[in-house]
């Protein structure tokens, strides 16, 4: 039973991996990196495609490198800029991810779908 449960995961993770391969050979180097920290770390609220509103999180393709900085790294919003949810400051920062900005606004700056 053992056995079944372990050849049933390689075929999930084998299928998984080459349906995100395929799309994900359409994006530079970097955006791939960012889809791999997406994918990593905020679907947990946003939706796994970028373009749809998740549980949480609202979509948030095509947004600025300096709205992902902000939100991600230091918790608020760029100066001006309205939220999509208003009220709704839920979202924790992600400090460690401060390398990772470049890579997650190149992802973001294609919409995926």
């Amino acid at each position: 039973m053992r056995a079944r449960w372990t050849i049933l995961a390689a075929l999930v993770a084998t299928g998984a991996a080459s349906c995100s391969d395929a799309s994900s050979s359409k994006l530079s180097p970097l955006a791939q990196q960012g889809q791999r920290v997406y994918q990593n770390v905020c679907i947990a609220c946003h939706n796994g495609d970028p373009t749809q509103d998740g549980a949480v999180g609202p979509a948030i393709a095509g947004s600025s490198r300096e709205l992902i900085e902000a939100r991600v790294v230091h918790g608020t919003y760029p100066p001006g800029y309205t939220p999509k949810r208003p009220g709704s400051n839920v979202m924790p920062r992600f400090e460690y991810l401060s390398d990772q900005i470049d890579a997650l606004a190149a992802y973001l700056a294609k919409p995926s779908g």
